[in-house]
């Protein structure tokens, strides 16, 4: 059974990346190592696994990391810290429920 994985990385300049791979360990090397010199992290490098995910079906996968990939930083920060209380506050509706305190960021 093939794993893919869904992974967020945080750049040397402090932004994220949200990719997905089938070898976790051989992406992050091609991320680190500058292998494309096009590619978003090749400019802010090294960049450090901050969370990820496996999963076994493809679409699964490519729909999550989508998904990611239109979160705020602080819902991505959220996860990453396993923070559930904030990642379900940052889920909510804003204009029903008013912006999260930005200190608390």
């Amino acid at each position: 059974m093939k794993i893919y994985t869904v992974y967020i990385l945080e750049c040397i300049d402090s932004s994220f990346y949200v990719g997905i791979t089938s070898n976790l360990d051989q992406r992050l090397e091609e991320h680190n190592s500058g292998k494309d010199k096009s590619a978003y992290t090749y400019k802010r490098r090294p960049v450090i696994l901050k969370w990820f995910q496996n999963f076994t079906e493809p679409s699964l996968a490519i729909k999550f990391e989508k998904q990611l990939k239109g979160w705020s930083r602080a819902k991505k920060i959220a996860l990453i810290n396993s923070d559930w209380e904030r990642l379900i506050n940052y889920s909510k509706n804003h204009t029903e429920f008013g912006k999260p305190d930005e200190d608390s960021i």
